[in-house]
C-alpha cells in the first residue's frame, strides 16, 4: 500500500471510528430528521449533558456534524448528510447477514 493509499485509509477509519458508538449512531438518526440543539438530544438520550457533549465533540472531530451558536443554545446538524447512505448500507449487510443465518437454521431442520 502506497503512502497516498494508506492516509485515505486511515482518513477513512477515523470517519467510522466516530460512528462506532451506539450513542453517535442514535445522534446521527436524530440529526438526520434535521437541527437540534444539545438539550433536545440530551433528552432524547437519557444521558447528561456531558456525556452527550463529548459524543457530539467526536462526531464533529471526524467532520460529520456541525454547530452553530444562537444565544445560549448550541444547535447541531448533519455536516455531510451522505453518511445516511453509509448506514442504509450497514443496514444492508445486517438483513443479508440474518437472512443467512435463518437460512441456515431452516436447513438444518430439513
Amino acid at each position: 500500500m502506497d503512502a497516498k493509499t494508506k492516509a485515505r485509509c486511515e482518513a477513512r477509519a477515523r470517519v467510522i471510528k466516530a460512528l462506532a458508538h451506539p450513542t453517535r449512531l442514535f445522534i446521527v438518526d436524530e440529526l438526520s430528521r434535521g437541527e437540534q440543539c444539545v438539550c433536545e438530544l440530551t433528552e432524547r438520550i437519557g444521558a447528561d449533558m456531558s456525556t452527550v457533549s463529548k459524543h457530539l465533540a467526536v462526531l464533529k472531530s471526524a467532520g460529520l456534524v456541525q454547530d452553530e451558536k444562537y444565544g445560549t443554545q448550541v444547535y447541531y446538524r448533519l455536516r455531510t448528510p451522505c453518511i445516511l447512505k453509509f448506514l442504509n448500507c450497514v443496514e444492508s449487510v445486517i438483513e443479508s447477514t440474518a437472512r443467512e443465518q435463518l437460512g441456515l437454521v431452516e436447513c438444518k431442520g430439513d
